[in-house]
């Protein structure tokens, strides 16, 4: 994708939160995850920081370095003709500044939107001051403005895994935090970790825009989450980790049974070539 194609893909991807139905976004962690689920018909794609991170061998939580999820976002945002958004976790530092650096380099790399988030640690549930977050969202749009690129923020909190708050307060914090950062300059609010459909009910009429969910937990599909008026859903890992448990399965077969029954669900050899063959987008 050529850097002149960036802002119409901005402008494009950035409608994808406004239309009569929701952005469906099953997370892509390397190109040929990116090639396939393009493939499928998905308009856009997002990817996980997780299961990058998983793929190269890395835990979660900025424990890679910056330059290697860069080199991973260029190369998937390389191998399609759709609007990427690249899961940055929280900026990859701890001030404005150094969150914009990190939005310009993503932006450099061919993606046009990103996730940010204001957790610290999310075993303690410890989140960024609010003000100090809201002034990271808003130096993420002005890089976008600096690089001619309208970039697309995808803005989360982290204020369901403090474990600490009460139900109520942790909403009531959500909310908060979601509107201050839809004003600062993010086009969705991303609220992690809340599994009561009554509560994102709650979270859709308060938030004053496109809300992202994360579907997977029980009774929260993509069809219910389409019922209660969420604009951008979202996988996080969850593809990445069907991947995984599907090769452990495998790996389990053959070492315990010495069979190769999991090979019947694979896909061909020639299907593959042909999928991946062609010029670069």
């Amino acid at each position: 994708m050529s850097a002149a194609d960036q802002p119409a893909r901005a402008g494009a991807f950035r409608a994808l939160h406004h239309g009569d139905g929701p952005l469906v976004l099953p997370n892509v962690w390397d190109a040929g995850s990116a090639v396939l689920t393009q493939s499928m018909g998905f308009s856009a794609l997002a990817t996980t920081s997780a299961g990058v991170a998983w793929a190269l061998g890395y835990a979660d939580g900025e424990r890679m370095e910056r330059s290697e999820m860069l080199s991973a976002v260029g190369r998937i945002a390389a191998r399609v003709s759709v609007p990427v958004s690249a899961d940055m976790e929280g900026g990859y530092g701890e001030t404005p500044d150094a969150v914009a650096e990190t939005v310009r380099l993503t932006l450099e790399a061919g993606a046009i939107g990103v996730n940010l988030e204001d957790g610290l640690d999310h075993a303690a549930g410890t989140l960024r001051d609010p003000g100090l977050a809201t002034e990271c969202i808003a130096a993420a749009k002005a890089a976008g403005q600096a690089a001619g690129v309208p970039v697309v923020i995808n803005a989360r909190t982290d204020v369901y895994f403090n474990r600490g708050a009460s139900e109520d307060d942790k909403f009531s914090e959500a909310v908060r935090r979601g509107n201050a950062y839809l004003e600062a300059g993010a086009d969705c609010a991303f609220v992690i970790a809340v599994t009561d459909p009554s509560v994102i009910d709650q979270l859709v009429r308060e938030i004053d825009g496109p809300l992202n969910i994360i579907a997977g937990a029980p009774g929260l599909d993509i069809n219910t989450l389409t019922g209660m008026g969420v604009k951008r859903i979202s996988l996080a890992g969850g593809m990445t980790r069907a991947v995984f448990g599907a090769l452990r399965g495998a790996l389990g077969e053959i070492r315990e049974a010495g069979t190769t029954g999991f090979l019947g669900g694979g896909m061909a050899h020639p299907e593959l070539n042909q999928l991946f063959e062609g010029d670069d987008p």
